[in-house]
């Protein structure tokens, strides 16, 4: 039986990460993906973060959705939850913020490493 080579170590295979996942980054992603895979919640989020002035209530939010504030709230909670975003009580009113960083956190793991070049196009695919 031959032993399979890593991919990052085929000429024709460019890694896609810069490193494996350690397990307890690989659960607390996961949570943020969970959050993240609700359509409600996602369009929570992107509302928050370009809504004027960088942050919204949850009255700025309840018009554009046919959920109940109260459904809205444990939405903004569960993404407050995973780190996302955080709230500020002002009054009778709490206004959320998107993290830059967490969401920085999440785009470099969907970018390839800069560092590393493209393939040349092959006219055969790889073997292993």
């Amino acid at each position: 039986m031959n032993a399979v080579e890593p991919l990052s170590v085929l000429d024709c295979c460019v890694p896609l990460a810069r490193q494996p996942l350690v397990p307890g980054q690989a659960a607390e992603l996961a949570r943020v993906f969970k959050a993240l895979g609700d359509p409600a919640r996602l369009r929570i989020l992107s509302l928050v973060a370009s809504h004027e002035g960088g942050e919204a209530c949850v009255c700025d939010l309840t018009a554009g959705f046919e959920l109940s504030q109260p459904t809205i709230s444990h939405h903004l909670k569960v993404l407050k939850e995973v780190g996302l975003l955080v709230s500020e009580r002002r009054a009778s009113w709490v206004y959320y913020r998107v993290v830059p960083e967490r969401l920085a956190e999440l785009s470099s793991l969907l970018q390839p490493p800069a560092s590393v070049p493209s393939p040349a196009p092959r006219s055969t695919p790889c073997s292993r």
